[in-house]
């Protein structure tokens, strides 16, 4: 019972990449390479990158601190998807559903992503212990920017969001939790581990609705004596 309230969060949740090909031309009267992306009218002389971090070898103050950061970094990894998951799918539902008056179509796809939620993920739910359910809440407001609850009490109702805040805290979970890696240690942590994964290609990088900069926080808690070094 105690996954009831996460496949809820997914199942209300929600219900291309284009690759530019790069083409080098030489202007006749400009000895400068200029690029053309595909799609797009403008020659340009250069390409904007994503930007990307460069990560150094962690170092831990004691066996203890290295234990806890990989059991987290295990965890993390493991949840991430479904909360990518459930920020995808609270997109392409409002979009949906904004375009639909009929409140019988609504309610009819609703149940249809319910369908789909419960036989492509309610087995792998059942699995999550207590703390990585605490985690997937906390990534859930990493990528929505709202509370597990607030999502709830906006696509159902407020006694619905109560119940099942309720039924969670019955296994020490709040789906209250928000993510603040800028004055929580744990929060930065798991947002240090997300971005080691996504440079290193384990994760699908989505990006965060959050207003912070890792740089900053990086920078904030290296001196910390409680969290891994580079």
């Amino acid at each position: 019972m105690k996954y009831n309230f996460l496949l809820f969060i997914l199942l209300f949740c929600g219900m291309s990449k284009a690759h530019a090909q790069v083409e080098e031309q030489e202007l006749d009267s400009i000895t400068e390479k200029m690029i053309i992306v595909a799609g797009d009218s403008l020659v340009q002389s250069s390409i904007a990158l994503q930007e990307a971090y460069v990560f150094g070898k962690l170092k831990f103050s004691s066996y203890d601190e290295k234990l806890r950061y990989y059991i987290l970094r295990r965890k993390t990894q493991k949840v991430y998807p479904y909360a990518k998951m459930a920020a995808e799918r609270l997109v392409e539902l409002n979009d949906s559903l904004a375009n639909m008056k009929n409140n019988r179509k609504r309610k009819k796809y609703t149940k249809k992503v319910q369908k789909f939620i419960e036989e492509e993920f309610s087995e792998e739910l059942k699995k999550l212990t207590r703390t990585e359910g605490q985690i997937l809440v906390k990534l859930i407001y990493r990528q929505t920017g709202a509370t597990a609850f607030d999502l709830v009490k906006d696509l159902r109702n407020g006694w619905r969001a109560f119940w099942y805040n309720t039924t969670a805290k019955l296994f020490n979970i709040s789906i209250k939790e928000e993510f603040h890696p800028d004055h929580i240690e744990e929060d930065y942590l798991i947002e240090d581990i997300l971005q080691r994964a996504f440079s290193q290609g384990k994760l699908e990088r989505q990006e965060t609705v959050l207003d912070y900069d890792y740089d900053k926080l990086y920078n904030k808690w290296k001196n910390t004596t409680k969290i891994p070094k580079d």
